[in-house]
């Protein structure tokens, strides 16, 4: 039960499921391409990607000062199911590119 409610309490806002669809379109994204993609501080995106983390949606990966965030996988069939219900929601494709590709 508390690992259903998680996962359901961290899709339970906009924004999560907006950094959700742009991690899985776009692959592995870094911390700074989700600040400037939705024009968020670097805190309020790291707690939104905590968040969508503990919910069992992400694995990240630390190189240097970097975080790089993908979809985790293999994931369990209902987060797979959650997003692939959120492929087909109505909103804005966001697109970035930062200087931290040039340093990996």
């Amino acid at each position: 039960m508390e690992t259903f409610l998680k996962t359901v309490g961290a899709l339970n806002d906009e924004t999560r499921l907006q950094i959700l669809r742009f991690i899985h379109k776009n692959g592995e994204v870094c911390v700074c391409e989700i600040e400037e993609a939705f024009s968020m501080i670097q805190s309020r995106v790291s707690r939104h990607l905590k968040i969508l983390k503990d919910a069992g949606f992400l694995r990240v990966d630390r190189r240097g000062k970097w975080a790089y965030y993908q979809v985790r996988s293999p994931l369990d069939r209902f987060r797979l199911e959650c997003l692939e219900e959120i492929s087909y929601l109505e909103m804005p494709l966001l697109t970035s590119l930062c200087a931290c590709k040039d340093t990996k």
